[in-house]
């Protein structure tokens, strides 16, 4: 029985998940340090105080990051129901934003790569390498 080389399927894989984030977007990011993310890239902490403020703030989807044009501008609007804050920016602190996803997103994929191929074929499901490099 022949097998391929480890090392040129962990290539081809991590390829494609690039190529796939590239296309995927950075909009709905579901992950537990989204709020985190946004402080690093610049969005502001705003807690809205007007009625209008509190009427746009209410129709926002929670825990999505959105995006709104006012007066020929865009804006971005992340809204954290539980603490009762928005975050906004604008395009400059949301293109850090899709950077810093991509970035965590890539050194996720790095950790999955540097795993031994047996664990890796259990994490992920029943494919890729088996035991002592059989691929089944």
């Amino acid at each position: 029985m022949k097998t391929e080389k480890p090392s040129f399927n962990l290539l081809i894989i991590l390829c494609l998940a690039v190529f796939a984030l590239s296309f995927a977007g950075c909009a709905s990011m579901g992950s537990s340090n989204t709020k985190s993310m946004l402080s690093a890239s610049g969005f502001q902490v705003r807690t809205p105080t007007t009625p209008l403020q509190k009427e746009i703030y209410a129709a926002l989807t929670p825990y999505h990051l959105e995006r709104a044009t006012y007066k020929n501008k865009t804006f971005y609007v992340y809204k954290d129901e539980q603490s009762g804050v928005a975050y906004v920016g604008r395009e400059p602190e949301y293109q850090a934003y899709c950077r810093l996803a991509v970035q965590q997103q890539i050194a996720q994929n790095y950790q999955a790569a540097a795993m031994s191929p047996y664990w890796a074929g259990r994490w992920y499901g029943a494919y890729g390498y088996g035991y002592r490099g059989v691929y089944w």
